[in-house]
């Protein structure tokens, strides 16, 4: 067999399948070749022990912003996918905030062809209106046949009614979603992070969760009409999963994502704990953290129950992580004048796991999430056969240790993004090989790990 590998003795937890055990997986010719226990590695073929390791479906990444063209000092197509390889990713899907904008057929087959040669698969999602200016509609036929995946204005919410509706009309019948970032613009009013007792101690100008609320509304509204597939991006508040639930119950067809920042992290993150302790302290430069500034803002904690709550039940379909790399010119400033967004890509898996050691919700959950699910919204839009550890399926598959503990250090990301409000802190749970397409593309396993 070519370049086969064989890992033995791993937890292989496989949703569409099932499989919650303790097996063997056989791969070769870039396909998953075999399941099972006690496999005989044929002649020449690579061992690798996984004892006390988790083995899953490569992880599926629908929401990341790989930052080229235009962007490349922020990030570039290779190193997001090789970030990526490193998180455990095997597929990821690129939002079109670029410069020039991905609104072109031209334009998806520019990424396409960039990358031909990374560490994992890249998928476009192309602007479902011209420069994501809300406007005008773009050539979305066109665009699907050159290999978008969806369309999105990424961080423009598509504001006017009539324009989401023929959006959700139009991409109805390519069978792709429309992923809107949902935020009513009237509302955002040069909001920086929520409204809240936060925002109000460090005299900002908050985001109120009604303008992430009333556009789920909307939105759940244009597709029960049209019939249209809408993808909800980046959930945030309570409100927004229980519309989300009652829509899904009434047969609307939509899907929805959480962040792990979100899943983790609340408006508390935004001040520096070594800034002031009582409002009668004095604000400082330190009070406050850029790195945890990000759009939808970090909310309260009973969001954050929801959201979790909304993940393990079903109603929030998928993670994904809005990986949004910077420079740390763009974090290093006053908060008003930071960007939005965290690198997250390489600390996504550290951050989910806490919910499982925690008991908040089950691996199998967390697996599907980042697996099956998303493969499930891509698998009639591309050819792709992912998601799960079939016989015949890319050999797209990641191994962690859900014990290891380790310390993020963004000095050692390969994202070019060091934006991270994790910086310093120890999270348990590590990606130790990523193959893609069986080929092993990241390793941090050791010598002792791997024989023939």
């Amino acid at each position: 067999m070519k370049d086969a590998i064989v890992i033995k003795d791993a937890r292989v937890i496989c949703p569409v399948n099932n499989f919650d055990n303790t097996m063997d997986v056989l791969i070769s010719n870039g396909e998953i070749h075999d399941t099972g226990l006690n496999i005989k590695p044929p002649s020449g073929a690579r061992i690798i022990n996984a004892k006390g390791m988790v083995l899953s479906p490569g992880f599926i990444d629908l929401h990341c912003h790989l930052r080229e063209p235009g962007f490349e000092y922020k990030e570039t197509i290779d190193s997001g996918s090789s970030a990526a390889a490193k998180g455990g990713f095997t597929t990821i899907c690129a939002m079109p905030n670029t410069h020039p904008v991905t609104d072109t057929a031209t334009s998806i087959k520019f990424l396409i062809e960039k990358a031909k040669n990374t560490k994992v698969r890249v998928l476009p999602i192309g602007s479902a209106t011209k420069g994501s200016a809300g406007l005008e509609l773009t050539e979305m036929a066109e665009m699907v046949e050159a290999g978008a995946i969806g369309f999105s204005d990424d961080g423009n919410p598509i504001a006017n009614d009539k324009l989401m509706r023929h959006a959700l009309e139009y991409s109805s019948a390519l069978g792709v979603p429309i992923i809107d970032h949902c935020e009513v613009p009237s509302l955002f009013n040069n909001g920086q992070i929520n409204e809240g007792w936060v925002s109000t101690r460090l005299g900002l100008q908050g985001i109120p969760p009604e303008a992430e609320e009333q556009m789920v509304n909307r939105n759940i509204s244009l597709a029960q009409l049209t019939g249209g597939w809408i993808h909800l991006a980046h959930i945030s508040t309570k409100k927004s999963v229980e519309a989300i639930r009652r829509a899904k119950s009434s047969g609307v067809k939509i899907t929805a994502e959480v962040t792990p920042h979100h899943l983790t992290m609340t408006e508390d993150s935004v001040l520096n704990l070594s800034g002031p302790k009582s409002v009668f302290e004095p604000l400082t430069e330190n009070s406050y953290n850029t790195m945890a500034k990000v759009n939808p803002p970090l909310r309260r904690l009973e969001d954050l129950a929801a959201l979790i709550e909304g993940l393990a039940d079903g109603t929030i379909d998928i993670i994904a992580t809005d990986h949004a790399p910077h420079s740390l010119v763009e974090k290093l400033c006053p908060l008003e004048e930071a960007a939005f967004g965290i690198s997250n890509l390489e600390t996504a898996l550290g951050s989910v796991l806490s919910l499982v050691h925690t008991n908040k919700i089950s691996l199998p959950r967390i697996i599907e999430s980042i697996t099956s699910s998303p493969a499930n919204m891509l698998q009639d839009i591309t050819d792709n056969k992912i998601g799960e550890l079939s016989k015949g399926f890319s050999a797209d598959l990641t191994l962690f240790d859900p014990t290891a503990n380790w310390q993020v250090d963004v000095s050692k990301f390969i994202s070019k993004g060091k934006n991270s409000p994790l910086h310093g802190e120890w999270l348990r749970g590590k990606v130790m090989a990523t193959i893609y397409k069986g080929v092993i593309v990241y390793s941090d396993l050791t010598k002792e790990s791997v024989s023939k």
